[in-house]
């Protein structure tokens, strides 16, 4: 089997690349990043996924973005929009994909990886700009100009399945390959129960995805939310 490092953060879309890696026959070694950042549920459930879905080995490495802060992801004194916003959002991380896949870079040279799976989508996401297509281009070239493996001929690759898929088209893919999205957590403010708010704009398109799929949404949300009033 051919080894792949996929990124996990333990939301929607990491898990259903992961869910994707492993039906393409890949032996997958999982990395997740814990940045400080506000929602740490979401390492129980990358844990979970990983575990579940067979993952050869998963390491969490931990580096403290808050130091830098700039984001309401990673800097407790900013709030997370529970509205849409114009632009690109506050809960940007400054480089975390580039940063993420720079470390998933590093493990998979060691592996002897020639593959590495993101979560990237340039659809029905917050207009960061780490989740384009162009990116994840640019990025490849430039691992293959600075390893090791790809100067002695073993190019790296950086799929990105979902780049253009919808919310809606992830979960449908997710649904036909049995993965069970009741293990993943997405909202940006989910509490230590791991319940959803429901109004931040990662809520809002994973229950919006839920529906254009016509898949039952498995998401807990916090009492604060109440579906009828949106």
């Amino acid at each position: 089997m051919k080894k792949a490092v996929v990124l996990l953060s333990g939301g929607l879309d990491s898990a259903t690349v992961l869910a994707i890696a492993r039906s393409q026959g890949y032996e997958c070694y999982c990395l997740s990043l814990d940045y400080h950042q506000r929602h740490s549920a979401e390492l129980h459930a990358a844990e979970r996924v990983a575990k579940t879905l067979g993952a050869q080995a998963h390491k969490t490495v931990t580096l403290d973005l808050s130091l830098f802060g700039g984001s309401a992801l990673t800097d407790m004194k900013i709030d997370v929009p529970e509205a849409p916003s114009q632009g690109i959002p506050i809960t940007y991380v400054p480089a975390r994909n580039t940063i993420m896949l720079s470390l998933s870079l590093a493990w998979a040279e060691v592996l002897g990886a020639q593959d590495i799976f993101i979560g990237v989508n340039a659809l029905d996401y917050s207009g960061y700009p780490d989740c384009r297509g162009e990116y994840v281009k640019a990025f490849q070239q430039m691992a293959n100009l600075a390893t090791k493996s790809a100067v002695e001929g073993h190019e790296i690759t950086i799929h990105a399945p979902l780049i253009d898929m919808t919310k809606a088209d992830i979960i449908r893919h997710g649904h036909a390959l049995g993965f069970d999205y009741g293990m993943t957590v997405s909202c940006y403010q989910a509490n230590a129960q791991a319940e959803a708010c429901g109004l931040c704009d990662s809520c809002r398109f994973r229950r919006e995805g839920f529906a254009a799929a016509g898949v039952i949404d498995p998401t807990i949300y916090q009492s604060r939310y109440h579906p009828i009033d949106q």
